[in-house]
């Protein structure tokens, strides 16, 4: 849930002939993007790798595409330590050494709002250095092949030819017999009778196999054309049939809620006391019935854990932890665990409206000291997105970032506990390429610049033409644009912001929607957290534009008439009152946090309706103590808006809901 790595809060292609394409299998389809000989040069890697192991060219092809999508990140780690166009894992001791040192168990005692974990350990495996391994087979040193894509090629060739023979399958020129050493290839070299490597892999080969299939054509963020050309002469996946719902391992009978193809596994999260004495002192979820029981399923929580995945099942088994997500997903084969039922509250997001209303996905990522981590995996982004398209579709959550958030976005509960509210999956996860596998892109850019009272939907390219800098690190895409107080690029930050990555007061994020304020040239100014926020957009190209007088346009939400300010909230509980039929529950305080909307700015309703404000009851562990596990809902309702870089509520009383058209400048 932290992001790794100082996650803690206190802490292209142009003209050339394709002719090359043509050698073994990789004709580039009709249509394709041409490139410079040098845009070629990686695909002329593969080509010779393939040669020099005897690994078909269109395997290794979509191995890495599987992995990486053909990107070096310049020869930085992932955040589960994986190095190159192969993802070649790279974990040193060091590396375990620091991630262990950081584990600590929470002191006795609950926070106010679930959901804000502890640190937890790393657990070591083969699968973590498959970087030397590759090194040994090929005779270079293991530095060579994090940053040299040659090398890094020819290592994961290499190990995919001993696998083809550790296999027992033969060398060969058909890609449909490489399947074995693929799967092998996705659980990280563990053979299959190994317990680690036990019921791994068929996911990733099937995921490569469809690659194959299909083919692909893509320009990487560097500037490299790779084709793989569509090899529809391969037979049916039948190892697919296989991949069903519930298909995994399940603990005492407990069924994965997944969709068909993930393979899921489920293991139960600690339900228990951590007071013998105490029946209030449990972890780390709440039993319920949503949404039956009225906690309707609005939001999808996205995380990562610092920690391996191991040690983030074994955190969730200790009930001292007082945090869980509902679904962990492995990084480097894409391997999903459920470790709480839908229907229940895992404590997850570190606010209890966020809680109840929404279901927490963990992703796999560990501290990696010796570098600072840049990517994710092309595994966990796939499995992670076929996962929320399915719980999407199961409880009706819209495919936007109003739903579909990270940690990052959810609001502190009350002033006093913003400043410990988290900030992953951070500002190198992927949002624009996760929102295509959601199958809700966002739309390029118009080209036209947006006037007052339309709407924006933050889109800058994920790739070398978005690199704003980021202490710390060296320059990488990113998935945001700096807020600035004036139209310059010389002005200061909002907020008296930094260029830290923690610093979220300054930024706004891929697919994230706001109220356009004002426009001058090739800067936008947007309403955001109370003030005119600049950005710049020239020719409209960084922000995709929503016309406000065009139909179909999203609710804007404005100070009611004759109100100099509205408040601005963290959670959306009822009112004092609602409580009255529940004598044992003592009504948690309606507060609002220290920010507010002036008269004549405009923020972007997350859904066209208020919902009900509503509390759940959960005292203790069994739920016999008077009144346990009730709904308490009351007759205010609220909006949630995207305040600033975070969600926030509006009581609906406050407001006046209007088309975008009528939202003023200000």
């Amino acid at each position: 849930m932290t992001k790794l790595l100082d996650r803690r809060l206190r802490m292209v292609a142009a003209s050339a002939a394709l002719a090359m394409a043509a050698t073994a299998g990789m004709t580039a389809p009709a249509g394709a993007s041409t490139a410079t000989a040098d845009g070629r040069r990686l695909q002329r890697q593969f080509d010779a790798a393939a040669a020099e192991f005897g690994v078909p060219d269109a395997v290794l092809l979509a191995v890495s595409y599987q992995e990486s999508r053909w990107e070096s990140h310049q020869g930085r780690p992932s955040t589960t330590g994986n190095y190159g166009v192969f993802g070649l894992t790279g974990v040193t001791k060091a590396d375990l050494n620091a991630a262990r040192a950081t584990h600590r168990v929470r002191p006795p005692g609950v926070a106010a709002e679930q959901g804000a974990p502890a640190a937890r350990p790393v657990t070591d495996s083969p699968a973590l250095h498959l970087l030397d391994a590759a090194a040994r087979l090929i005779g270079r040193p293991a530095r060579q092949l994090r940053a040299d894509s040659a090398q890094n090629i020819r290592g994961a060739a290499a190990l995919l030819a001993r696998y083809q023979r550790e296999e027992g399958a033969p060398a060969s020129a058909d890609p449909a017999r490489w399947r074995a050493a693929v799967a092998r290839f996705g659980r990280g070299g563990l053979p299959q009778d190994g317990a680690e490597g036990a019921g791994t892999g068929r996911v990733f080969a099937h995921r490569v196999y469809a690659t194959l299939r299909d083919g692909v054509t893509r320009t990487t963020s560097d500037g490299q054309l790779i084709v793989l050309r569509p090899h529809s002469e391969l037979p049916p996946d039948q190892d697919a049939l296989g991949l069903g719902t519930g298909s995994g391992q399940a603990a005492a009978g407990q069924t994965p809620e997944c969709p068909a193809g993930l393979e899921c596994d489920f293991t139960p999260a600690a339900y228990a006391l951590t007071d013998p004495d105490d029946p209030t002192s449990y972890g780390n979820y709440n039993p319920a019935n949503r949404p039956a029981d009225g906690q309707t399923i609005r939001y999808i929580v996205i995380h990562d854990t610092e920690s391996d995945y191991d040690g983030a099942i074994a955190s969730f088994q200790n009930p001292r932890e007082q945090a869980c997500a509902h679904y962990l997903v492995r990084s480097s084969d894409g391997h999903v665990t459920q470790l709480v039922h839908t229907k229940d509250i895992a404590w997850q997001a570190g606010n209890k409206t966020v809680n109840m209303h929404g279901i927490g996905i963990e992703h796999e990522g560990f501290a990696v000291p010796t570098d600072r981590p840049t990517w994710y995996s092309e595994q966990l982004y796939e499995s992670s997105a076929e996962l929320v398209r399915y719980l999407a579709a199961r409880f009706g959550v819209p495919l936007d970032r109003e739903h579909i958030i990270g940690h990052e976005d959810v609001p502190g509960p009350t002033q006093g506990a913003i400043s410990d509210m988290h900030w992953d999956p951070g500002t190198f996860w992927d949002w624009s390429h996760y929102l295509e596998l959601l199958g809700a892109p966002i739309p390029a850019g118009s080209g036209t610049p947006p006037r007052p009272g339309d709407t924006v939907t933050i889109a800058p390219p994920f790739d070398a033409t978005n690199q704003p800098q980021v202490s710390g690190v060296a320059a990488r895409p990113e998935n945001f644009v700096y807020l600035r107080t004036r139209p310059a690029a010389d002005a200061p930050l909002i907020n008296d912001g930094t260029t830290k990555a923690d610093d979220w007061s300054d930024k706004a994020v891929t697919g994230t929607r706001y109220v356009v304020a004002e426009q001058q040239g090739d800067w936008t100014a947007i309403w955001y957290d109370g003030q005119k926020a600049w950005f710049l957009n020239a020719g409209g190209h960084t922000a995709r534009t929503h016309p406000g007088d065009a139909p179909g346009g999203p609710v804007v939400l404005t100070p009611r008439a004759g109100l100099a300010s509205i408040p601005v909230y963290g959670r959306a509980f009822p009112e004092a009152a609602a409580y009255t039929p529940y004598p044992a529950i003592k009504a948690p305080a309606v507060e609002p946090l220290d920010a507010t909307i002036p008269a004549g700015q405009a923020y972007v309703a997350g859904d066209p309706v208020a919902h009900p404000a509503d509390y759940f009851y959960d005292e203790n562990i069994n739920g016999d103590a008077p009144d346990d596990r009730t709904l308490v809902v009351g007759k205010d309702t609220y909006y949630s808006i995207r305040y600033n870089h975070r969600l926030a509520f509006l009581k609906a009383a406050d407001v006046q809901a209007t088309a975008a058209q009528a939202a003023t400048s200000g």
